[in-house]
């Protein structure tokens, strides 16, 4: 059994190269066998400790296991990650365990990349001013990936709760070369933005959609439960809405809640990116539509990402191993 560490991973996932991974895998369809899991123990702060588990399974090919655990205090507390991870690759012929592959840097990689796969489609063209919500770690990965989309975007703004850490996220993406300034004032930041991106633990919508300028595209990471939410009732009263996966509407706040008050319906969802890749719903119709699209994640694009590292991985082992 291998083990595809996390140097190794950002090396072979590539922005570029997922994406449009991505967008080819989204042309096929579900693998066979897929599921979500979640098990949870209360803190008393409100944010619980989270146990996840998604299984994918395409016979004959490959099966996914994937192991994340949720621990909102683990930085303030000890000193540690508050999202760890692992991911198991097992060979679909013979079910024998083939490859374990760090999680942190897939879950970086892939959410990331799903993100931007959705603002090719969505998010205009000539977009110039990017808005990152959020500064944990998945941020600077959802930057780069979004810049990687819309390469003529020229200003990146940067807001977080605390201050500081934007300030810090912006000295991060400063190493790659992209100049990002922290801001302090998020409505007047949303006003702006050609596109945001939130990625944070909100139970309480931060994002208003009365601000959201024409033309604007609304990337909304975060809200993986049912208690948690991102973005007010007038984002999706105001924005085309879409999803990665119309699964992700049966368990994101973003959507339980405004179901049950009759804000939008279901029928209100135009499309996923299945139904997008494939031609069988359009994106963005024009300049001053807005968009949004709820990146909910799901084991079946873990697979996605999974099978296409492992296969580059093998590929490069067995590039290197002929040359050697």
């Amino acid at each position: 059994m291998e083990l595809i560490d996390a140097k190794r991973v950002h090396e072979l996932l590539d922005f570029e190269g997922l994406i449009a991974a991505l967008r080819k895998a989204h042309m096929g369809g579900m693998p066979k066998q897929s599921d979500r899991i979640i098990y949870s123990e209360a803190n008393p702060d409100g944010h619980p400790n989270n146990l996840i588990i998604l299984p994918a399974w395409e016979p004959d090919e490959g099966i996914l296991a994937k192991l994340v655990t949720v621990f909102p205090n683990n930085v303030a507390r000890h000193g540690l990650p508050n999202v760890n991870a692992i991911y198991v690759f097992i060979n679909g012929e013979t079910g024998m365990f083939e490859t374990i592959i760090d999680g942190e840097a897939m879950i970086f990689r892939k959410t990331s990349s799903d993100s931007a796969l959705g603002s090719t489609i969505l998010s205009r063209e000539d977009a110039e001013t990017f808005l990152m919500i959020g500064a944990g770690g998945l941020a600077p990965y959802l930057v780069r990936a979004h810049l990687t989309a819309r390469p003529g975007i020229k200003t990146v703004m940067i807001w977080n709760r605390t201050h500081e850490n934007a300030v810090k996220l912006t000295r991060l993406l400063a190493d790659y070369g992209i100049a990002a300034a922290a801001v302090e004032d998020l409505d007047a930041a949303v006003a702006s933005a050609d596109i945001i991106s939130s990625a944070t633990m909100a139970t309480t919508p931060h994002l208003k959609g009365e601000l959201l300028k024409p033309g604007a595209h609304v990337d909304l990471v975060g809200s993986y439960t049912p208690e948690m939410r991102e973005s007010d009732d007038d984002v999706l009263r105001r924005a085309t809405i879409f999803v990665d996966h119309r699964q992700t509407t049966e368990r994101s706040g973003e959507f339980l809640g405004p179901f049950e008050r009759g804000v939008i319906t279901p029928d209100d969802v135009k499309a996923d990116l299945f139904e997008l890749c494939q031609g069988r719903a359009q994106g963005r119709q024009s300049a001053d539509e807005i968009t949004m699209m709820k990146n909910g994640g799901g084991s079946y694009i873990d697979y996605f990402v999974a099978k296409y590292l492992v296969d580059r991985h093998n590929e490069r082992e067995f590039s290197t191993t002929c040359s050697s």
